[in-house]
């Protein structure tokens, strides 16, 4: 896609919407404001090249590529930081409403839809990794995805890594902006407990750094959410040292085989284990059979491991035909659904193979499921329209990530918790109904869930972004409106993401349909 953008396309796509901008005067103003700051800030119109193909192709969920779903009146791809300021000086100045998508999975598509007219920032331009082995950081542009920063980090060395998410298509843009969990986060904790630095364009287009933004902003954008409080354009990150042998293992078991009484077993202990030894599971449907699939990662070798998981958990039966050892950057490969022996250049595709529809809510766990709780959700599963694939993700807490302080960060779902749970509904039939079918499932489900997850509030991770929880017209809501999704995703720390808003945004410039407000004086 890179030589899609280069300049000699840039500047005829540019050249051809100056002279057939659209017939409305805001947008003939934001397009006179843009390139009265460069002639060479590449945008992009519907009735333009390309315009089509660069709004999908981060788009990751296909419920937001019907013929019906908004779409922005114009896309900017900056060059560089100075691009993004304009965009910004220019959306503020002419009232259009700023959408920033950095790797488009976005749950619910609010980094380029929106229920006004408005004007989408992609990053895909700005992505450099550029690694210090030295000092062991990296500065990290927005628009790059996990992938790349995985590929650059490991180009430079084998004995460093990063603690981000499995999914190699993901933007760093908005993952690092909600917390960031992958399979390192029990030893190092989340990717946004390991920003350092950051570069942001607040709402006056000024670039600030970590010193002149203060501590309150640079604490807001690390675990926040993305849209409320400026736009990243770049993160200064901190490596975090791993072995030259890694572990991974993927374990399967049917509930013929006892599948319940190890996950049972898993819940006890997951979060009590060492912060080197990381076990996931997945619960899935397969034809009419449920299965559970244990997958992990463990920072040493197979024979470590197996030491390890047979003193605590040995009625998981782990074998040593069933472990692979493997440098780090394979082991992304491997939880990212390659083979670990394949090239590593396939996490430079930003382009997933396989878009389908999906659904997706998230639970936090303080307390075991019994095996009642267990059953309830296997007849869930069960009762599923069987052209759906339902999954449910459980990934384990404790080590690090219950030593950091639940009010370090904005996100803070740390000691008190067990496990955070993923619910995911996917399928591929087109149309309204099988939408509406698919998507009650889910609120089923979650509604089943409610009384054997968190209370009080029911939490939920920024990342995996609900609007089922609420929602406000043009980021337009109140405090108390914002509470209703904001103490999910922020607890204790929501009031102080409001305080920091009102502060430095009080004009609500950035916002979105789940955005933190401001609080008028």
């Amino acid at each position: 896609m890179s030589s899609m953008f280069s300049l000699f396309y840039v500047l005829i796509v540019v050249f051809s919407i100056s002279c057939a901008a659209s017939s409305s005067s805001v947008q003939d103003n934001f397009v006179l404001c843009l390139n009265n700051k460069s002639s060479k800030i590449p945008f992009y119109a519907p009735n333009t090249p390309f315009y089509s193909t660069i709004l999908q192709s981060s788009i990751k969920n296909r419920r937001f590529l019907s013929s019906s779903t908004p779409k922005p009146q114009l896309i900017v791809t900056p060059l560089d930081d100075s691009h993004v300021q304009a965009s910004v000086i220019c959306c503020r100045r002419h009232g259009l409403q700023l959408k920033v998508r950095s790797g488009g999975h976005d749950y619910e598509g609010l980094s380029y839809t929106s229920d006004v007219p408005f004007i989408v920032i992609d990053l895909v331009n700005i992505g450099s990794v550029d690694v210090n082995v030295e000092d062991g950081s990296a500065w990290v542009q927005a628009g790059a995805t996990l992938g790349e920063v995985y590929y650059k980090i490991a180009e430079k060395s084998r004995t460093y890594g990063f603690p981000g998410g499995t999914c190699h298509t993901v933007g760093v843009g908005g993952h690092f902006s909600g917390g960031g969990y992958g399979t390192l986060s029990r030893k190092f904790g989340l990717a946004a407990d390991n920003i350092i630095d950051a570069r942001l364009v607040n709402a006056n287009g000024e670039i600030l750094d970590k010193k002149s933004m203060g501590e309150d902003l640079f604490w807001a954008i690390r675990g926040g959410g993305g849209g409320s409080f400026g736009v990243v354009v770049a993160w200064k990150i901190k490596l975090v040292p791993v072995p030259q042998t890694v572990t991974v293992s993927m374990v399967s078991r049917y509930l013929e085989q006892g599948a319940n009484a190890l996950l049972l077993k898993w819940q006890s202990i997951a979060h009590t284990l060492r912060n080197e030894l990381f076990i996931r599971v997945q619960l899935c449907r397969v034809d009419t059979k449920m299965r559970v699939i244990f997958q992990t990662m463990y920072l040493g070798t197979a024979d470590q491991l197996l030491k390890e998981v047979n003193q605590t958990f040995p009625e998981l039966g782990l074998t040593s035909s069933d472990c692979a050892e493997m440098s780090w950057i394979q082991s992304i490969l491997a939880f990212d659904d390659f083979s670990k022996d394949g090239p590593l250049d396939v996490l430079l595709n930003r382009t997933q193979t396989l878009t389908r529809f999906f659904k997706a809510k998230s639970d936090f766990v303080k307390e075991p499921f019994s095996e009642t709780v267990l059953r309830g959700i296997w007849k869930q599963f069960y009762d599923a329209d069987e052209a759906m694939q339902p999954m449910m993700f459980l990934s384990p807490y404790g080590g690090r990530l219950s030593e950091i302080e639940e009010s370090e960060i904005p996100f803070p779902h740390r000691n008190e918790y067990i496990n955070e749970v993923q619910h995911l509904a996917w399928w591929d039939k087109e149309g309204i109904e099988a939408s509406n079918k698919n998507m009650d499932w889910m609120r089923r489900l979650y509604g089943y869930m409610t009384p054997y997850v968190s209370q009080s509030p029911r939490a939920s991770y920024i990342n995996y972004r609900d609007l089922d929880l609420g929602q406000s017209s043009n980021g337009t809501a109140t405090y108390a409106q914002a509470s209703a999704w904001g103490v999910k995703y922020f607890n204790n720390n929501f009031e102080r993401l409001v305080q920091v808003k009102s502060k430095f945004d009080p004009d609500n410039f950035f916002r979105n349909e789940q955005s933190v407000p401001v609080v008028l004086a």
